[in-house]
């Protein structure tokens, strides 16, 4: 009886832990295990060529200054040049690398036809191409009744064909090598969907869909990764450059950045998942982690937690407030 209660009161202990641990979580449990006793990115990662796509701000930049922390060579992609040029010389300036050691090649994900030479240029420069890290892309603020039927071609010819094309050219190079990472940064919205992001949302959900499948494609290459990241809201440049019902029309405002996760703290997470090789990552910080294995595993209260969440946030959007507010905090009026 004694060894019953003692049983039980270890049980109870150990779930009340794991319980208190999940509040402050803010990735997924198995990429949080990796954390703690998986191969550390440092040393998984040295060495290895890294292509980064949307390397010019935000998690791409991010990426790039850790990858050169971990001793990567790097091949760093967007469209802005002086921005790469800018990212490269803060990446030599943070980490022992050369200037032979990260090629600034830019590429504009739109350019299809382009992309076969881009491959080959980075092949050239270092031989070979380790990890593929597809990061580049555009989000949107603005309602469907509103929107125009062009943003969304803009946005799966961007989001959805450009990285299915760049790894349809990195890819055949990976098989006939045998290993390499393909690594695709989704979102929250690849695995639920969002108001005010509708375009968006389906490009993400496309990725995912797309690269689920590639993975079973690709079972007799066990030493390739297939991985997709989904982070919740993270501080970068993505609102300010998203989309909205028009095409070329700007956003107004991106909104309070403040209480999204921290940019560095994303991009350690991802790196922790690519040196452990996760198929998949959750990453966001409480209450989009719960929401996360709420959508999982109780689907039916995803739904009515998006329900009630979702009007507030396009009451918001509609009454020219912070729509992200819906989820965090008391709403403030944009800045005119």
């Amino acid at each position: 009886m004694d060894l019953g209660v003692t049983l039980l009161t270890g049980i109870a202990l150990c779930l009340f832990v794991q319980f208190v641990c999940f509040l402050f979580a803010d990735a997924d449990l198995t990429l949080l295990w990796a954390t703690l006793f998986g191969s550390k990115p440092d040393t998984k990662l040295k060495g290895l060529v890294v292509w980064v796509t949307g390397a010019s701000s935000g998690i791409g930049e991010e990426l790039a200054y850790q990858l050169a922390g971990c001793g990567s060579r790097l091949i760093l992609s967007a469209r802005r040049v002086d921005q790469l040029d800018r990212v490269k010389l803060h990446c030599l300036e943070r980490s022992n690398l050369k200037d032979k050691d990260i090629l600034v090649l830019p590429l504009d994900l739109l350019e299809r036809a382009s992309h076969e030479a881009k491959m080959k240029t980075a092949i050239q420069h270092f031989g070979n191409i380790d990890i593929l890290v597809n990061n580049g892309g555009r989000s949107q603020r603005s309602l469907c009744l509103e929107t125009s039927v062009d943003v969304y071609q803009a946005l799966m010819e961007l989001n959805f064909l450009g990285t299915v094309s760049l790894t349809k050219q990195v890819l055949p190079h990976m098989t006939q090598r045998g290993s390499g990472s393909v690594v695709t940064v989704s979102s929250v919205v690849g695995l639920a969907g969002a108001p005010l992001a509708t375009g968006y949302s389906a490009s993400k959900h496309a990725l995912q869909g797309f690269f689920n499948s590639l993975r079973t494609e690709l079972t007799e290459y066990p030493r390739i990764l297939i991985s997709t990241v989904c982070p919740g809201p993270v501080q970068s440049q993505i609102v300010q450059n998203a989309f909205t019902e028009e095409v070329g029309k700007a956003i107004p405002t991106a909104g309070d950045q403040q209480h999204k996760m921290v940019t560095s703290r994303c991009v350690r997470l991802i790196l922790v998942g690519i040196a452990n090789g996760t198929k998949e990552m959750w990453i966001a910080q409480q209450p989009f982690l719960l929401f996360y294995y709420v959508w999982q595993y109780a689907p039916t209260w995803a739904w009515f937690i998006t329900d009630v969440l979702g009007r507030k946030r396009v009451q918001n959007f509609k009454a020219g407030l912070d729509a992200d507010s819906a989820y965090f905090t008391k709403p403030k009026p944009k800045s005119s």
